[in-house]
């Protein structure tokens, strides 16, 4: 464990092995951090949310992920319920300025370019790229491996495996997303198939992507999430 010279690291805070905290870095009291975790220069990790009715005595905290690096300008707040937690999972990559806000909670593997702004409460999914700038109303849901252009605003849901630009704009898959995973074809082309189902057919889309399951066309695990994501969440 590394923790430079004017680095404040609260008593109480826990860091696992290996885990460089850089000067000028704030780690609060309320923070658990995994093994290899990297905090930078003037990032805050566990600060207090600032909900006018926050109580700063509630017992709530966050948790990061092993091997995760959080850069310059971060700005992550604990949880405000007692007993829960902001977290941000294993492998992730907070490029500079970003913020998480208060019960985030970040799967593995999570890009977030410069300047990206989560409200509270927001569900990001494993292996999502959110591009500088962009911004994600709070409640919302990002399913895994999806894209979201800089500068975009997620005022909705955004599907697993899609790409999003502007505000709520789908423009497809995330096909680039999909070579990198390594997905079969097969897997791929179910994936079309769903997108077109509930994207192109008129109705309502939770029906859409409930009937398409039901179908049983749709074997591969991917296929069948993307279409589940439907039936919950609370921004549409």
């Amino acid at each position: 464990m590394t923790i430079h010279p004017t680095a404040i690291v609260e008593d109480g805070a826990q860091l696992g092995a290996d885990c460089v905290i850089h000067a000028y870095a704030i780690v609060t009291l309320h923070c658990v951090l995994g093994e290899g975790a990297v905090v930078h220069p003037f990032a805050v990790v566990g600060g207090d949310t600032p909900g006018l009715s926050f109580d700063p005595v509630t017992r709530s905290g966050v948790r990061i992920g092993a091997r995760t690096v959080i850069r310059e300008h971060v700005t992550i707040h604990r949880a405000t319920k007692a007993d829960s937690w902001t977290e941000v999972g294993a492998g992730c990559f907070l490029m500079v300025s970003c913020h998480v806000a208060h019960d985030c909670r970040l799967a593995d593997k999570v890009i977030m370019a410069n300047a990206v702004l989560l409200a509270g409460h927001v569900q990001i999914g494993e292996g999502v790229f959110v591009g500088g700038g962009a911004a994600v109303h709070q409640f919302g849901r990002i399913g895994e491996g999806a894209m979201i252009g800089g500068l975009a605003r997620a005022a909705r849901d955004v599907p697993p495996f899609t790409m999003i630009t502007e505000r709520d704009e789908v423009v497809g898959l995330n096909v680039v997303g999909l070579r990198r995973r390594g997905l079969p074809r097969q897997t791929v082309e179910e994936l079309k198939r769903a997108f077109r189902a509930v994207n192109v057919s008129v109705g309502n889309m939770r029906e859409l992507a409930a009937d398409a399951l039901a179908s049983g066309d749709y074997s591969s695990a991917e296929a069948r999430r993307y279409l589940e994501f439907f039936r919950d969440g609370r921004r549409g």
